[in-house]
């Protein structure tokens, strides 16, 4: 619901009523709140919740004031509230497979896992279909990847969120980005390295979903 039908319907209910209330603001507004049913020629169903009201278009522009106040007593018998905007849970877990490349971070919300379940149950329950994914830029052929702190600040970023994090890359040392990000954390972001619970070095080449889940279950 935008903001102009919150206001419209808050008005409805409570404050004033509006003069200027037109059937096709009235009509998209009941769609947000319930269901506009088609009752033949210029009439119409207006339905929330249990509520039902019958209303005819108007023959001029808007509403006259007596079907405004039919609308607002309907709106209050059906209780209908301006709905309040939930932020999303912040992501629990947080699995990085990172690569001088790219990194692809995979995001489990914490809902509806068992207690004691321990595979990762990101956005979509059946596995990773939604995940944040960052590329490197610039691509450097026939030698190593130069690191770009932004790169690596990015993906800390990302992770500050989260309350367990495990990391997974394949080499070791300089040849490793695996490494590289676990250095920066330490270094640029403390309390997030902290939240830092397995890393694992792996052949990314071939690895897959499932497999990902698997590294992630072994570590939680």
């Amino acid at each position: 619901m935008h903001h102009k039908q919150k206001v419209l319907l808050r008005n409805l209910r409570e404050g004033e009523l509006p003069h200027n209330l037109t059937w096709r603001d009235l009509v998209d507004l009941i769609d947000e709140l319930g269901t506009v049913e088609p009752h033949g020629g210029d009439e119409a169903a207006f339905v929330v919740g249990s509520q039902r009201l019958l209303l005819r278009r108007p023959r001029t522009h808007s509403f006259e004031a007596d079907e405004v106040a039919r609308v607002r007593k309907f709106l209050r018998e059906a209780e209908a509230e301006v709905p309040v905007a939930t932020p999303p849970p912040p992501p629990g877990r947080i699995v990085v497979v990172i690569d001088h490349h790219a990194a692809r971070l995979y995001q489990d919300v914490g809902e509806s896992r068992p207690e004691g379940e321990a595979a990762v149950r990101p956005w979509d329950p059946h596995g990773f279909l939604r995940h944040l994914i960052h590329r490197r830029e610039a691509h450097y052929a026939g030698q190593r990847v130069p690191e770009e702190p932004s790169f690596y600040e990015q993906i800390a970023k990302d992770l500050v969120p989260a309350q367990e994090i495990i990391l997974i890359g394949h080499g070791t040392g300089k040849s490793s980005a695996l490494d590289y990000l676990v250095n920066y954390l330490k270094s640029h972001h403390p309390e997030v390295a902290t939240r830092v619970v397995g890393t694992e070095v792996a052949d990314l080449s071939g690895l897959n979903e499932p497999e990902i889940e698997a590294i992630a279950s072994h570590h939680w």
